[in-house]
């Protein structure tokens, strides 16, 4: 692991390593970890510490110094900083390392880094991917099931702003995820409109489909939406279910690393990229933008 700055850290180490858990993902462990951290980020650095410390001591993972220290002491790595704005530098310096690479959310805060990102994974040979954890919520998953195509997807969430992680990038990520999830690849268009207690954000698909996030600043701190068919349209509360988000996350990443498989496909992560940076711009001329 590098970047020990998010809540996904603990997560995903107890998931990983507790085999008694109700949840435990088998087939792998963290043995190294490089702190990392963004000076300039309050929500990145004031956590790296502490962190650390639960992953050095009750995990007894090797903390290391920098990020190439990781270098041949491990199968794969997880790039988990939460600053957006590190993932390519990142990327760059383990690309040469020849292993799969898992990046935390979001891919990168702009659309020519996440490109870059993709160009780099195709040239060096390198499996990469990256995915909100809410992209594979139970519930959502299980309304995605059935044979009948999708014409439509309204979904919403909370749509927190820091300044480090710019407009939608930080939270809006999520939300965006289950979209995509849900339409695919293929959006051509945004509009945004921006309010001091949520935002819309519409997207037009090439093959003349519309999608919607609602980001929420006050009141519903949820996930859900609805999914609109030729035949109905079906609602689905993605904070219920069973089964961790960080779980389930899991249950497709390390497959991944092992080469069974995909997570999120490199087009569809740059197009995730492309929708937000859109919004963005959006949200600040209230007229549509193409990606």
């Amino acid at each position: 692991m590098a970047g020990l700055d998010t809540s996904h850290v603990p997560a995903f180490a107890n998931l990983l390593h507790d085999d008694k858990s109700e949840h435990h993902v088998p087939g792998g462990r963290i043995t190294v970890a490089f702190p990392g951290g963004s000076p300039d980020f309050p929500a990145s650095v004031n956590r790296v510490e502490g962190f650390t410390t639960e992953l050095r001591d009750k995990h007894g993972v090797e903390i290391v110094e920098s990020l190439a220290a990781l270098r041949g002491k491990c199968d794969a790595i997880m790039l988990e900083s939460i600053d957006g704005r590190v993932h390519l530098a990142q990327f760059r310096e383990v690309a040469d390392w020849g292993l799969p690479v898992f990046i935390d959310k979001p891919l990168t805060v702009s659309v020519p880094e996440a490109r870059e990102i993709a160009k780099l994974a195709s040239e060096k040979n390198v499996r990469v991917t990256s995915a909100s954890a809410i992209r594979f919520a139970e519930k959502f998953r299980e309304a995605l099931d059935g044979e009948t195509p999708l014409t439509g997807a309204d979904v919403y969430g909370p749509v927190l702003i820091q300044e480090q992680c710019p407009g939608y990038f930080w939270y809006g990520i999520h939300s965006a995820e289950m979209l995509f999830a849900a339409m695919g690849s293929g959006c051509v268009e945004v509009l945004a409109v921006r309010e001091e207690s949520h935002d819309l954000l519409i997207g037009k698909w090439k093959d003349g489909r519309l999608g919607s996030v609602r980001g929420n600043r006050t009141g519903n701190n949820t996930f859900g939406g609805t999914l609109h068919r030729a035949g109905g349209s079906q609602s689905f509360d993605g904070s219920t279910g069973n089964k961790p988000y960080y779980a389930s996350l899991l249950d497709r990443v390390m497959p991944f690393f092992r080469g069974e498989g995909e997570v999120v496909s490199l087009a569809e992560m740059v197009d995730v990229i492309g929708f937000l940076d859109a919004a963005n711009r959006s949200a600040c001329s209230r007229e549509w933008v193409a990606l």
